[in-house]
């Protein structure tokens, strides 16, 4: 269902999977030139995971409100301004009583669990007295001051909450990235540090060697080219080169048959050029740095093609696109290990701020040994007045047996045996 894949894919994509009531528009294929062209399966498409903290709540509740017939139809007809806008969420006084229930029960359930995070992150801090209704307030896809009823309010939160949050999200992956191969070249100068000069000058070498070897890969075609689709068309699709035709190829790579092409339906295009420069069986290929090629590639071919901007490419869009001359772009793809990620100047910034989180968790250790040694020293002190209480006992009762004194109980009362009278028998 269009109104779906519109909200969702704006939403990074989160659901790729559209309703079958709704079709896309068709497209003719020439079928004496296209052979065994399968249908994608009705299967349901498991929604890739959004990497927001609140990705389950968000695919949760669009669950439940696809099950509402009025709320679908209403959706159906919307476009993206009207879902980003919150319009949309005064429809949600008008679904059935048993969807509204289950929203119900979907927040009540997200806020425990918010609840749990505050209360988990207070006792690592070993912070007490505060207040958890406040703290709620930081969390802005839900309406912390009614935590027991799903109202219109939420959904427009959520929804303004995923679509800002995922709007930033490709951006804060590059800075992750980046974090990660700084972390990586600090962590092999402090390897180095540990060996001697011969040793050193093994590794280096070492390291340029697979330096070079990683470098030395086929031509990498410019993402989104005629060189590139032509080769996918030829190796992936099994079609004749000479056959190559952008509206069938919309359409085989349509996976999902909903008229556009989603980022995760884009990123599937580049497999067979990141498979040039990547290979997991080999040591120096880095597969975090595959992933962020791939990233790249999506945003290149995004920025070129999708006109409008709403994460989705038209076919429309395709079309227009094979016709500007990057299309025939003859240059190869400038990859990563053709580009520097951080300057020196950025790299002792960040081993700086590792060295002051390195600084603060040593001291967190040093009080935590003090407070074990202290406490340790407490219970020794305990266990030796324990002791020393035992053996003045102990001196006690030996002093009491030997002046007659019949030996106490345990809570100090006399133990005697009565004597028994000459006209008693046993």
């Amino acid at each position: 269902m269009r109104w779906r894949t519109i909200l969702l894919q704006y939403c990074f994509l989160l659901i790729t999977c559209v309703l079958t009531a709704l079709e896309a528009v068709p497209i003719d294929i020439d079928k004496t030139k296209v052979q065994n062209i399968h249908p994608v399966e009705s299967a349901k498409i498991e929604p890739p995971d959004t990497g927001l903290y609140y990705d389950e709540y968000l695919k949760q509740v669009i669950d439940v409100l696809e099950t509402d017939k009025h709320f679908r139809e209403k959706l159906q007809k919307a476009d993206i301004e009207e879902i980003k806008s919150g319009r949309l969420s005064k429809e949600l006084d008008l679904v059935s009583h048993h969807v509204r229930t289950k929203l119900d029960e979907l927040k009540r359930q997200e806020v425990g669990r918010l609840r749990m995070l505050i209360k988990a992150k207070l006792d690592s801090l070993q912070d007490i007295g505060m207040d958890h209704q406040a703290l709620l307030k930081q969390f802005d896809h839900l309406n912390h001051l009614n935590p027991d009823k799903f109202e219109s309010t939420d959904l427009d939160m959520l929804i303004k909450a995923a679509t800002s949050d995922l709007e930033h999200y490709d951006k804060t992956r590059h800075e992750e990235f980046k974090k990660y191969e700084m972390m990586k070249e600090h962590e092999r100068r402090e390897y180095l540090k540990t060996l001697n000069e011969e040793k050193r000058k093994e590794e280096e070498s070492k390291f340029e060697e697979m330096k070079k070897k990683h470098e030395n890969h086929p031509k990498v075609n410019h993402p989104g080219s005629k060189d590139q689709l032509k080769e996918v068309w030829e190796e992936t699709d099994g079609l004749d080169p000479n056959d190559f035709d952008p509206k069938t190829f919309f359409k085989l790579h349509d996976v999902n048959s909903d008229g556009f092409l989603d980022e995760q339906e884009l990123e599937a295009l580049f497999t067979k050029e990141l498979e040039k420069v990547y290979d997991p069986k080999n040591e120096e290929d880095d597969m975090v740095e595959m992933e962020e090629e791939r990233l790249r590639m999506r945003e290149h071919v995004m920025n070129e093609v999708d006109t409008n901007k709403d994460r989705l490419v038209t076919l429309e869009e395709f079309l227009k696109a094979t016709e500007k001359k990057e299309f025939l772009e003859p240059d190869s793809w400038e990859t990563l290990d053709q580009q520097q990620f951080f300057t020196e100047e950025e790299l002792k910034e960040y081993e700086n701020i590792i060295a002051l989180q390195e600084n603060e968790l040593k001291k967190k250790a040093d009080e935590l040994q003090k407070q074990k040694e202290e406490l340790q020293r407490q219970h020794d002190q305990l266990e030796a007045q324990k002791l020393e209480y035992h053996q003045v006992i102990q001196q006690m009762e030996q002093k009491k047996l030997q002046q007659g004194i019949p030996p106490s109980g345990p809570a100090g009362e006399l133990k005697f045996e009565p004597q028994m009278g000459s006209g008693e028998s046993c």
